[in-house]
């Protein structure tokens, strides 16, 4: 049976709903989010269809619910992400959602200037961000303040950690297909902001990122996701073996994963090779990049 990392169903005692609908948001003080399915029905559908499959108990999985744009390993062009987008943006499923999500990885690591791209990617409709390298709980919380905006006088959200993104959403409202009041108040990070169709992805690469995964888990974003290339080579041990892992790799998955199932707010992600997709997402993982 598929364990989950962050979204606890048996945990809901509400009469009539949905155990899958359950989400423990405890960790940003938000208490259990659960929501009836009569009220659900007649909700707009989420746009981003990562956070609705995580809302509704499910692992998020690349080129199921969403597609991994990659900016670190390829060439670095905003005006390429921007053609991808716009590709994807024909595709649509019968709600007029884009039928994958975009989430972008930007090529700056955790302890680099990254908050003009963010500003880009999101500016161009991105649904979120993937940040490299990240080592240190203050580097997340620097990346969680480039993706929101500041604080307006009439979000319910919380204030903190304050947002730094400036102003000028025009192809993100083209994507999105919305003004810019709705844009303002739906692009927030998930699950800091409950209504929020952002979702905020720190990656974990180094043994001094694991040594401080407690840490890095206190920072409200919305995934981690542990790789194996760049821990193998970290550690030391040069490229993983054809088909496996080296076993220090995956015995920092397993340290990364305890920590995280040990929380209720960030959802566990990880990247590993297609042949583990299945292994991974049994061992809990929910937001999973065959690789």
């Amino acid at each position: 049976m598929m364990k989950s990392s962050s979204v606890h169903p048996s945990r809901s005692t509400t009469t009539g709903i949905s155990p899958g609908l359950c989400l423990v948001l405890g960790a940003v003080g938000l208490g259990t989010l659960c929501v009836p399915p009569a009220a659900r029905a007649q909700e707009p559908a989420r746009l981003n269809k990562v956070i609705e499959a995580i809302e509704d108990g499910r692992p998020a999985v690349a080129n199921q619910e969403w597609r991994f744009v990659d900016m670190e390993h390829s060439p670095f062009s905003g005006a390429l992400v921007q053609s991808v987008l716009a590709e994807m943006a024909e595709d649509r499923d019968a709600d007029g959602r884009m039928r994958l999500t975009p989430l972008v990885r930007i090529p700056q690591e955790g302890d680099e200037d990254f908050k003009w791209a963010v500003k880009q990617v999101l500016d161009i409709g991105g649904f979120g961000v993937i940040l490299p390298h990240v080592d240190t709980k203050a580097e997340a919380v620097r990346f969680i303040q480039a993706m929101r905006y500041p604080p307006q006088q009439t979000s319910t959200a919380p204030a903190e950690p304050r947002g730094e993104r400036g102003w000028g959403p025009g192809g993100a409202m083209r994507l999105w297909r919305m003004g810019g009041a709705e844009y303002a108040r739906k692009a927030d990070v998930w699950p800091l902001d409950p209504n929020g169709e952002l979702f905020a992805v720190v990656m974990i690469e180094s043994q001094e990122a694991v040594d401080n995964i407690h840490e890095i888990l206190e920072a409200p974003v919305s995934a981690i996701m542990v790789i194996p290339g760049d821990m193998a080579m970290d550690l030391g041990l040069g490229p993983n073996p054809p088909g496996r892992n080296h076993p220090e790799v995956d015995a920092n998955f397993q340290a990364v994963l305890e920590a995280c199932q040990a929380q209720t707010r960030v959802i566990c992600g990880a990247g590993d090779g297609r042949v583990r997709t299945e292994q991974r997402l049994e061992e809990g993982w929910m937001f999973f990049l065959p690789l």
